[in-house]
């Protein structure tokens, strides 16, 4: 049930939790027992939201108006992200005398060609 704001002219303000099919109606005051209209004093707060729905509100809020720098994203992940680096790391290659390469990384128990 979401939060509403009301303003009791000799008390001040309060709030109550109420359904939203009575969102518009006037709310007794708690201490006078006025009758007290409606008003919007803050920003709607989300608090009884799940998190991962409260996490996605505000990724939204953010990117509509302040999208994320090449640097911010760059630090959000590591260095060699396969999403942000276009170059594979290299694999370490040895060499014998005899010029034959080997991969100590890869496979050991495999023979080079």
């Amino acid at each position: 049930m979401p939060v509403y704001e009301y303003l009791c002219n000799d008390c001040g303000p309060f709030t109550d939790m109420r359904p939203m099919a009575e969102c518009d109606a006037p709310q007794d005051c708690p201490q006078c027992e006025t009758e007290s209209p409606r008003v919007i004093l803050t920003a709607p707060a989300f608090f009884c939201m799940p998190s991962d729905k409260r996490k996605a509100h505000a990724t939204n809020e953010r990117s509509a108006n302040a999208p994320k720098t090449l640097d911010q994203y760059k630090a959000s992940h590591g260095p060699g992200c396969g999403c942000c680096s276009s170059k594979k790391p290299a694999r370490l290659v040895t060499r014998t005398r005899s010029g034959a390469k080997s991969f100590p990384t890869a496979r050991p128990w495999m023979i080079s060609h």
